[in-house]
């Protein structure tokens, strides 16, 4: 319920700021603000929660998001139709999500055991997809009608689940930590970065990843297309939701992904088509074309990014898995927020098709790159975490 209410922010601001604007520029540098506390506060988060209880962690960073949607909602009761009023508050809203993802992740092997983490993780994506399909289509039928207000109002009030759901949790204090662990933030994420370093294969899946949101992420493009070929802002929703139904449909049928042995075969594979599907859609003349299209590239990332999960969660050690979260966290959603800059200053210089179809092939090219000039990754299986 709280995934469904964070999509209707999550639509509901980008389309209220091409509406003020006029610009998917503006539309791109929602991602500039979200990304530089999302890069600080997901680092420092992760860090917070391997020394903290993570479930006090998790509650008081859900409080500050809480936070931040009521002032979006009281902004647009207002009539101020600020866009650095929204800037700010994705800031806000970004580095309280930033704290809590990887607080989240970092709490799931507490609570199944290690060979259900693959099952585990590709669960939480498919119900977060589910949350894209259903909010995006619920904030069109709203937006078609400008009523922002109704759009944040539902997702203050959903966003309750997600409390209730934190409050539920038992308490999860910190694992005991070795006698020669650094004892302050900075040097906990000193650590991190130290043993990040030494882990060629996350380095990768983080790498593979940032080429992929970062070239071929086309959201930012979305309410100009919806607008100017698809009819208005009717079709928005179904443009955000495309990508979250092709997840939710490989959520549905991924019984298969505990059985992979070759994880690192099938994140190049899902990451190479994950760029020629978003190519193939936005070349799409037709809503049901383009909307196809995005579904196999949602398909494609759900499984990319299952196994990129299932990679992390099983090669951290406890007490690293909150900063490895946090990094997986910033990688996940910076990567995206970056693609919308890329997507929305190309798209003023290029046209919304070009820049939206040139980044999808981009993204398949520079995929297979990285596959072939560092190796490690297409060699890697199941066999070296059980070692």
């Amino acid at each position: 319920m709280s995934f469904v209410g964070f999509q209707f922010t999550a639509v509901a601001v980008p389309v209220q700021m091409y509406d003020i604007t006029r610009s998917s520029l503006w539309v791109g540098l929602i991602g500039v603000a979200g990304l530089v506390p999302l890069l600080i506060f997901s680092l420092w988060g992760g860090a917070v929660a391997d020394v903290r209880d993570r479930r006090l962690v998790l509650l008081a960073s859900s409080a500050l998001m809480w936070f931040a949607t009521l002032a979006l909602l009281a902004h647009a009761l207002s009539g101020l139709d600020s866009p650095h009023v929204l800037l700010g508050l994705v800031g806000v809203q970004s580095a309280a999500f930033a704290v809590s993802s990887p607080t989240r992740s970092a709490i799931m092997p507490r609570l199944v055991p290690e060979e259900l983490v693959p099952a585990a993780a590709t669960l939480g994506f498919t119900f977060g997809n589910i949350g894209q399909v259903l909010g995006p289509l619920g904030a069109g039928l709203i937006l078609a009608h400008g009523d922002f207000a109704l759009a944040y109002g539902v997702d203050a009030a959903l966003f309750t689940v997600a409390m209730w759901a934190a409050l539920r949790l038992p308490a999860m204090p910190p694992a005991e930590r070795a006698a020669d662990a650094p004892r302050s933030r900075i040097g906990d994420l000193v650590d991190s970065m130290r043993y990040l370093r030494a882990q060629p294969v996350l380095l990768l899946t983080f790498a593979i990843d940032i080429a992929a949101m970062v070239l071929a992420m086309p959201r930012a493009v979305f309410p100009e297309v919806a607008a100017e070929k698809f009819g208005g802002d009717r079709a928005v929703g179904w443009l955000y939701s495309a990508i979250a139904i092709g997840a939710v449909v490989a959520g549905l049928g991924s019984g298969w992904v505990s059985r992979v042995r070759r994880q690192g075969v099938v994140i190049v594979a899902a990451v190479v088509g994950w760029g020629l599907a978003v190519a193939v859609a936005g070349l799409a003349p037709a809503l049901w074309l383009a909307v196809l299209g995005l579904a196999v590239a949602g398909a494609a990332d759900l499984v990319s990014a299952a196994f990129r999960q299932t990679i992390l969660l099983t090669h951290a050690p406890d007490e690293m898995r909150g900063r490895m979260q946090g990094a997986f966290i910033a990688v996940v959603a910076g990567g995206p927020r970056l693609g919308d800059l890329r997507v929305g200053a190309m798209a003023a210089a290029t046209g919304a098709t070009v820049a939206w179809v040139s980044g999808g092939i981009a993204a398949a090219i520079v995929a297979v790159l990285l596959a072939v000039a560092y190796p490690v990754l297409l060699r890697y299986t199941v066999r070296e975490t059980e070692r």
